[in-house]
Parts: structure tokens; C-alpha cells; sequence
């Protein structure tokens, strides 16, 4: 690897540039600000900036990395897909069905590897609790129970939190976009859901143009109840989910990176390793890209899987509309 880009100059786009230079010590790494200003502060990782996908493209970059906002995901990644080049998109992949099925379009035209980032498939305990649950350790599933929350302006305290994408529906802001892992691997482990029941809420506390909660009540193909609850408002970061059989229960929290059995017998810890980096997540996830790239076994998300993630935010604020209207 050569030559790189990365779009986007936020928090992950930092992250990736770390992890590739991490990487590829000699790669030239070029950056396009999504805004295609010239940024006046300086860029960490970074060996040249430009401010147009037909630069990068003339430039022959080995591979790009779209970490733009969710919006402008399309745009941004099409043109590089019709190039041939390789794309990782940040996830989520859009805000728009519409948008998904054009990068799709141009993924079957052109047969250009594309992964999206949802690092959270590659956490040891979530590739271990989905093994579990298709060995059927717990039996038949009844119910699941999804849940994450953590306080919007402690995510990033340098930075109002009102000027950040999360924050903002122009820029793909809200739960449902940003904590859309949730919804990733819910359907990955489960999969497809039928949303029954959803709820979105905008607390006065954040004032945000945005859901800041959401409910949602969505059944799996086989009838197992699943629930999923994400917000920007609890205190103290919270992510653990619950699977619920016949056999037994597991209770997987991912911030411990932990796995807890309980039978009619005994409660048994499965797996735990509280103290791993959790940026080995994104280096296993480029990793596996370079795979996708060579054409090697892989393990990279499908992109009709993506497209399912989309579809799903769309049915849950149409449930939610739904219900709005019949009160």
C-alpha cells in the first residue's frame, strides 16, 4: 500500500488516519476535508491535503476511507467506486434508502470492493456471543433486550455539543444514525426485525433538532420479542444487551467486553477482557478490508445487510410517526 485518502477531518477520520499510518509507516496518505475548505490548523497523519474527489482519484489512491457525514456518504463514495478504487464508508453507510441503493447500483456495475465501518462485529465478544447464539447455547430465544446510553456532551468536551454531527439533523445527527451499531448487530445475531412499536423522543434537556431516545419493540422471523432502547442522556455510559431462551440467559456487556451464562444451575462467565483496546476493533476492521482487497477470505459486511440497517431506521420512524398520529 502506497497512497491513500481519507475524507472527513472528525474524530474517526482521525482515528483511521492513526491506524493506517500504524499500519503502513511509508504509505502518503491524503486527506479531503468534507467541506472541501483548506482547514487552517494543522492535520495529525497526514502527507497532503485536497480538496476534490477528482484530485484523489487522478492522484491513484490505493484506497479510501469515506468518514464524512452520513449524508454526504453517496456522493462522496460513488465516484471512487466507479473508479475502481477500494472504499471503506464510516458507517452509518447514508441517511436515505435511496442514497444505499445507488451505492449498491455502482458496487454491482463495477464489482469495486466496498466494506462499511461497524467496528463493533469485530469485538472478541460479540464474534464469540454470535457463535453461542447459533449453537443454540440458550436454547430457544424468547426475548432480547438492546440497550446503550451515554450523555451527549461528554462525548466530545472539547466541543459544544450542539455544533457536533450527532447534534444535527442536516448532518445525519440523532440516535438512530449515531448509535446505529445497535441496530447493525441486532439484526447480524438476530437476524431481520419487524419493527411493532417505536417511540422518538427530543428531551428539553439537549434541545436538539433530533431524537435524543428511542424505543423500539421489533420481532424477530422466528417470534422472539426484541427491544432496543438508545439515547444521549445517561450519565454514565451504558451498553449491554440480554438474550433470553429456553435453556438460559446470556448477558453480554460490551463495554467490559463480557459474557455471562446463567442455566437453572449456575451463572458462568463465558468470556471477559475488560482491559482490551478497543482500537484494535478498527485495526482488525482495516485488516480484514485488505483482505476483501486481495480477494481473500474475509469477514466484511455484505452491503445488502447495510442496506437492511437503513430500511430498519426508516420502518422505525414510520412506527413512530404512526403512533404519533394515533394519539
Amino acid at each position: 500500500m502506497k497512497k491513500v485518502a481519507v475524507i472527513g477531518l472528525g474524530n474517526i477520520s482521525t482515528r483511521h488516519r492513526n491506524n493506517l499510518k500504524l499500519l503502513f509507516p511509508k504509505v502518503e496518505l491524503l486527506v479531503m476535508p468534507a467541506s472541501g475548505r483548506i482547514p487552517k490548523e494543522n492535520i495529525s497523519d497526514c502527507d497532503g491535503i485536497l480538496t476534490s474527489i477528482d484530485e484523489l482519484i487522478q492522484a491513484k489512491v490505493e484506497l479510501v476511507i469515506v468518514a464524512s457525514p452520513a449524508p454526504f456518504h453517496a456522493q462522496h463514495s460513488i465516484p471512487f467506486i466507479e473508479a475502481g478504487i477500494p472504499t471503506l464508508i464510516e458507517k452509518p453507510v447514508t441517511t436515505s434508502l435511496e442514497d444505499s441503493k445507488a451505492i449498491n447500483r455502482a458496487i454491482e456495475l463495477h464489482q469495486t470492493p466496498v466494506s462499511i465501518g461497524y467496528c463493533l462485529r469485530y469485538l472478541p465478544s460479540a464474534q464469540k456471543l454470535k457463535a453461542l447464539l447459533e449453537q443454540g447455547i440458550i436454547g430457544t430465544l424468547y426475548n432480547s433486550h438492546i440497550e446503550i446510553g451515554q450523555y451527549l456532551p461528554d462525548w466530545r468536551p472539547n466541543k459544544n455539543y450542539r455544533d457536533s454531527v450527532s447534534a444535527q439533523k442536516t448532518l445525519g445527527g440523532g440516535v438512530l444514525f449515531e448509535l446505529s451499531h445497535e441496530l447493525d448487530y441486532a439484526q447480524w445475531l438476530l437476524g431481520p426485525l419487524k419493527v411493532k412499536h417505536a417511540i422518538l423522543r427530543a428531551s428539553e434537556e439537549l434541545s436538539l433538532d433530533v431524537e435524543d431516545t428511542a424505543d423500539i419493540v421489533a420481532v424477530t422471523e422466528l417470534g422472539a420479542v426484541t427491544t432496543i432502547h438508545l439515547d444521549f442522556l445517561q450519565r454514565k455510559a451504558y451498553r449491554r444487551c440480554s438474550f433470553v431462551g429456553s435453556e438460559g440467559r446470556i448477558d453480554w456487556d460490551l463495554i467490559q467486553n463480557k459474557l455471562t451464562l446463567s442455566t437453572s444451575s449456575e451463572t458462568s462467565v463465558l468470556y471477559s477482557d475488560p482491559k482490551w483496546d478497543k482500537n484494535q476493533m478498527y485495526l482488525a476492521m482495516l485488516e480484514d478490508f485488505f483482505q476483501m482487497i486481495k480477494k481473500n477470505k474475509h469477514t466484511c459486511i455484505n452491503f445488502t445487510e447495510t442496506i437492511r440497517t437503513v430500511s430498519l431506521i426508516d420502518e422505525i420512524k414510520l412506527q413512530a410517526g404512526n403512533n404519533r398520529d394515533n394519539k
